[in-house]
């Protein structure tokens, strides 16, 4: 449960190739921010807690995994400007110019 093995990475390249073929562009729409901030958020913390069950069970490919979700949701929100995080450009992909 320690090692990231070619099942395993196949699996998640599988899953995120046929994720990225069917995102289509939303030209309009309306966002509720805080709605979609509260959303987002909420989905961090619950990868967050789901890293560190894995990690007490010691199965760290899928914490790992958990974390970069939990990551991946507080960066794209940072990115779309749902969060504020102060033009931090270590921790999130925004500039970092204030």
């Amino acid at each position: 449960m320690d090692i990231i093995t070619d099942s395993k990475l196949d699996k998640y390249l599988d899953i995120t190739s046929r994720a990225l073929k069917k995102v289509k562009l939303n030209k309009k729409g309306k966002i509720n921010f805080e709605e979609s901030a509260k959303d987002f958020f909420d989905m961090a913390k619950r990868y967050f807690d789901d890293a560190k069950y894995f990690r007490d069970k010691k199965d760290y490919v899928n914490a790992f995994a958990a974390l970069n979700y939990a990551h991946g949701w507080l960066d794209a929100g940072a990115r779309i400007g749902l969060f504020d995080v102060d033009h931090d450009n270590e921790l999130f992909t925004v500039d970092g110019k204030k």
